[in-house]
């Protein structure tokens, strides 16, 4: 049986691959704005987009298609890699006062999905460097 392999590096390696991409998309005004006008519809088809490409990526790249007996740690990957994505986000835009979670929560949220979507796929990228 296979046990859940998740370490400091493969932490390290999302939080550099969300930041390499965070930063330049966080510091555009237009990822701002989309974040506080784009309908929730939108909002999810791009989350959903975001956990399918982190899915379809994971399984050729990181998992090389064996994921049978190891189905848990799959999606494991998957939510952690895009939870951890969405805190860098989360704290570039807070360090850029661009994450009114006070003021303005659901605009915040938002922000965070709109910018989550390419930084999760710099993460799993960088993740994949160093197979499972």
């Amino acid at each position: 049986m296979m046990k859940f392999s998740f370490n400091v590096e493969d932490a390290s390696q999302i939080f550099v691959g969300a930041f390499a991409l965070a930063v330049p998309i966080s510091f555009s005004e237009e990822a701002w704005r989309l974040g506080e006008t784009l309908p929730t519809q939108n909002l999810l088809m791009l989350f959903s987009l975001s956990v399918l490409f982190l899915g379809l990526f994971t399984y050729q790249s990181v998992f090389q298609h064996n994921i049978k007996s190891r189905k848990f740690v799959f999606v494991s990957r998957i939510v952690i890699a895009y939870v951890m994505t969405a805190l860098v986000v989360a704290l570039v835009l807070f360090c850029l006062d661009k994450l009114p979670l006070l003021e303005d929560p659901w605009i915040s949220f938002k922000r965070i999905i709109v910018i989550s979507m390419p930084a999760s796929m710099g993460a799993i990228v960088v993740d994949s460097f160093d197979k499972e």
